[in-house]
């Protein structure tokens, strides 16, 4: 792996670093870590990387890289530098050979995605997007159990995710996360609908399987001084007919990190909350409530492939990163056993070679479609916003 951005002063990409490296499928051998040649550096010495193959930007590391011999190349790139920089370091490793993984959201701006989505297509490599919540085993066994259709057609879906760090005017005081999250030149047109508002929009797709079709949003800044939204309430309409609400802040004084969903169809419900991953609940009107636990009793192949550690052992925000990293690496050996097995034959003659065993319905993770809804998301809400909160149509 080479990783651009997440020099020392980053959050997210030492958080992506303990999450590849967990299973020990995956080494960092280079990384071009800052846009300062010098922090770039520095970090490279911190993580013991050999200093040819630290670099002073992600220009500079994908032509090196590409001009190495095949074995000892990097193989993929990790992208974990603030949102204007997703696209065009995406764009040009996609483009000189090399697969990807970036953080979310995808991209500064749904241009930019309609961009990246045919420049994946015509690559043919592997993009992952690190929607990391879609990680936890009781994410996994929550969207099985509604494909099995244990609550019935999907009526109401309830997605929260309130935090409370930028209740205060924090960017003004060089706090580092706050100050480019709140900056459109690097975050986008929206802040916390972007930077939080996407994974809300994600985990209520994901997890019921349907699609947002129309949302009416109410934006605010409630922080004075503040450029883009702390505060975002909508209602939303799926293709099926259901209803939802989601809310997403940053000014929720007091909360920390508070992504919870509420699923409820014909037959029962089902509630997450993501700072109590280990623990499902299985809501029915005649029945009661039941509680699914990590680890106990005859949960999906999904959910199973996606737990760590034994029951009573909390599954972590590390792990989910862990679980998107080995699935991709899972995809990647899987890819390069067709090409041997094609180089080797002139074609494919029965199963393909997969030493890892994947399979794309279990191992699954986020990629550029996911990617594109998401950034078409933030347009609708802003348009709905703008417009003085009316329902306005999510089209992709």
């Amino acid at each position: 792996m080479g990783m651009i951005g997440g020099s020392l002063e980053a959050f997210i990409g030492a958080v992506h670093r303990r999450g590849a490296a967990l299973d020990g499928e995956i080494e960092l051998v280079c990384g071009a870590f800052s846009s300062d040649p010098a922090k770039s550096k520095a970090t490279g010495e911190a993580l013991y990387l050999s200093p040819d193959r630290v670099y002073g930007s992600f220009e500079e590391m994908i032509l090196a890289e590409k001009a190495l011999p095949e074995g000892e190349r990097m193989d993929f790139v990790s992208i974990v530098t603030p949102n204007h920089v997703h696209f065009p370091a995406a764009k040009m490793a996609l483009e000189n050979g090399f697969h990807v993984v970036s953080d979310k959201p995808a991209t500064l701006n749904s241009a930019e995605a309609y961009l990246l989505k045919d420049i994946v297509e015509k690559s043919g490599l592997i993009y992952a997007l690190t929607h990391n919540y879609t990680g936890y085993p009781m994410v996994k066994e929550a969207r099985a159990l509604i494909k099995a259709g244990a609550i019935g057609k999907i009526r109401k879906v309830i997605v929260e995710y309130p935090q409370g760090w930028l209740a205060q005017l924090v960017e003004a005081t060089g706090q580092k996360q706050a100050a480019w999250r709140t900056d459109p030149s690097r975050s986008g047109a929206a802040g916390g609908v972007g930077d939080i508002g996407t994974h809300a929009e994600n985990l209520a797709e994901y997890i019921t399987g349907l699609k947002i079709t129309e949302i009416c949003a109410d934006l605010t800044i409630f922080v004075e001084g503040r450029q883009l939204d702390d505060d975002a309430n909508m209602l939303l309409r799926f293709d099926n007919g259901a209803k939802g609400i989601l809310h997403n802040s940053q000014i929720c004084n007091g909360e920390e990190n508070d992504l919870n969903i509420r699923v409820y169809g014909e037959f029962g419900g089902l509630k997450w909350k993501q700072m109590e991953p280990n623990t499902l609940v299985l809501t029915n009107q005649e029945n009661g409530s039941r509680i699914i636990r990590t680890g106990v009793g005859n949960l999906s192949k999904a959910a199973q492939a996606h737990t760590r550690q034994p029951a009573g052992h909390p599954e972590g925000y590390i792990e989910t990163f862990a679980n998107i990293y080995r699935n991709f690496t899972y995809a990647l050996r899987a890819r390069w056993g067709e090409e041997a097995q094609k180089n080797a034959t002139g074609g494919l003659n029965g199963e393909s070679a997969n030493p890892s065993g994947y399979d794309p319905e279990i191992h699954d993770f986020m990629g550029i479609e996911e990617g594109l809804r998401g950034m078409v998301f933030i347009d609708t809400v802003l348009k709905s916003n703008a417009a003085g909160a009316v329902w306005t149509k999510m089209e992709v």
